[in-house]
């Protein structure tokens, strides 16, 4: 087996709002660390965080809290912590370094023509948990509770780390949003894709808020955060996909198709015309 890393640093502002919840932010930034090597079909073993902080962000009550969360994570995920590093600092920042083992795993551009594009689970509620925090949309207790928790504690398809080797070509987890990641599994490759809107899945509460707050689903889709997976795969494995979906009780959606670069990529609404997308997601600025 070889030895397959995942490194990551979060910055407070920039990768989480702020440090009310050190509990819920240590889960959100493992679950982030661990998709990398989840959605490239290797199980997370091992890691290593590092933290800079002051002796505010760094109490002893928000070091249980830390410590709390970690030792559930480590239990959830059956990871093992394996050393880190603090520093002081007045800039909150982690890093997480994730370690597993694999005989191979799945690249990006590795896409073919005509292969399916596939996304887990749903997308765009960890974005409306953004916006709850944000104090930039307002909902009822029950919403708020689950859009912040869907933010904080994304439901990372483990399930499927043994399993997605069988049937994806390529493979990237959505952190910077669903378009945004989608170009950069194919980047290196002379492709484009067709995305169908009524196709992409979201929520049953999203679907209700969207409804109630006459709020369109494209807007809110391709926002990132999510760490679902995003992968190809050639037609032939439809059913070998949702019978894996059906065992591991994961969700599995066929959202569009990869095509030649000849044509554009596009996203298509239900009566077949072409959206204009403002946003396709995080973008990284130096």
């Amino acid at each position: 087996n070889k030895l397959v890393v995942s490194v990551d640093t979060y910055t407070e502002g920039n990768h989480f709002t702020n440090f009310k919840k050190p509990d819920l932010v240590i889960k959100k930034i493992i679950r982030s660390s661990i998709s990398d090597l989840i959605c490239k079909g290797v199980q997370p073993k091992y890691y290593f965080i590092s933290g800079s902080g002051n002796k505010k962000t760094f109490s002893n009550s928000n070091l249980s809290k830390i410590s709390k969360s970690l030792n559930q994570e480590q239990n959830k995920y059956k990871i093992f912590l394996s050393g880190g590093d603090t520093v002081f600092s007045n800039k909150l920042s982690f890093t997480i370094t994730s370690i597993g083992f694999a005989n191979n795993i799945i690249y990006r551009n590795h896409a073919k023509i005509d292969d399916d594009i596939y996304v887990s689970g749903d997308l765009g509620d960890s974005y409306l948990g953004l916006l709850v925090l944000k104090n930039r949309i307002k909902l009822n207790n029950k919403l708020k509770k689950y859009f912040t928790n869907q933010y904080f504690m994304p439901n990372i398809p483990i399930k499927l780390t043994d399993q997605i080797k069988n049937f994806a070509n390529t493979s990237i987890d959505i952190s910077d949003g669903l378009l945004a990641d989608l170009d950069k599994m194919i980047n290196n490759q002379k492709l484009s894709y067709k995305l169908f809107l009524s196709k992409i899945p979201i929520s049953k509460n999203l679907k209700e808020v969207l409804d109630l707050k006459k709020l369109s689903k494209i807007d809110h889709v391709s926002n990132g955060d999510d760490y679902q997976i995003l992968f190809t795969a050639s037609k032939n494995k439809a059913r070998i996909i949702r019978k894996i979906a059906s065992n591991c009780r994961v969700k599995l959606t066929k959202i569009g198709l990869i095509q030649s670069d000849v044509e554009k990529s596009s996203v298509i609404d239900d009566k077949n015309v072409q959206i204009r997308v403002k946003n396709k997601g995080y973008l990284h600025k130096f």
